[in-house]
C-alpha cells in the first residue's frame, strides 16, 4: 500500500474507532509494570479506545465496551485487552504486533535476532524490540526467510507447531527401473 492511500485507510480507521490518551491508571499500571515512558510513545505513541474483539479477530468499538489499548501499525491497528491478554486488529492486516522491524536490517545487525514475545506487557517491557504475533497460521510465510529468532520460552511449542508450510506437494517416487 503507498504512503498516500495508508494515510487516507488509517484517518478511516481513526474516524471509526475513538481514540484517546489511556487514562492515569493506565498508565500508572504500565509503568508499574516495568515499561519505559519511550516504549509508550515510540515508534507510535500508544492509545486507548473500549470495544470487543469479534469471533473473526476484528476489533469493534464499543463506546461503553471494556477498555482497550491501541497500537498503530503501517497498514492497520493492533489492539490489546490487558485483563483478558486478547489482541485483535482493525482491519486484520498485521500478523504480528510489531512487525515493521522484520525487514529491518538493524534487527539482525552484530548476531542479533528477532524477539518473539509472547504478550504485549513483555513486549513493552523490552522496549517494542521484537514481534508479538497474532495470526499464527501466517507466521512461517512472514517469518521463514528472517536469520535469526529468538523465541520466549513460553512460546516455544506454539513457535514449533506453527514453524512449518501450511501445505506440501503431494509426493511420489519414481522407481529405478523408470528412471534408468
Amino acid at each position: 500500500m503507498d504512503a498516500a492511500r495508508a494515510e487516507i485507510w488509517l484517518d478511516a480507521w481513526r474516524a471509526e474507532v475513538w481514540l484517546d490518551v489511556p487514562s492515569q491508571a493506565q498508565l500508572d499500571w504500565l509503568r508499574r509494570s516495568g515499561i519505559d515512558v519511550m516504549a509508550l510513545i515510540k515508534p507510535s505513541i500508544l492509545m486507548a479506545t473500549s470495544g470487543s474483539r469479534a469471533p473473526d479477530g476484528i476489533f469493534d468499538y464499543e463506546p461503553h465496551g471494556p477498555k482497550w489499548l491501541a497500537f498503530e501499525e503501517d497498514d492497520d491497528a493492533v489492539f490489546w485487552q490487558p485483563r483478558t491478554g486478547d489482541l485483535a486488529t482493525y482491519g486484520g492486516r498485521v500478523f504480528a504486533l510489531g512487525q515493521d522491524i522484520i525487514d529491518l536490517p538493524e534487527t539482525y545487525s552484530f548476531d542479533c535476532a528477532l524477539n518473539l514475545f509472547a504478550s504485549p506487557l513483555q513486549w513493552l517491557q523490552a522496549k517494542r524490540d521484537g514481534i508479538v504475533v497474532i495470526d499464527w497460521t501466517s507466521a512461517f510465510d512472514r517469518l521463514r526467510d528472517v536469520p535469526r529468532i529468538a523465541v520466549a520460552e513460553g512460546l516455544l511449542l506454539q513457535y514449533r507447531r506453527h514453524m512449518r508450510p501450511r501445505h506440501m506437494p503431494e509426493l511420489y517416487v519414481i522407481p529405478r527401473s523408470i528412471a534408468a
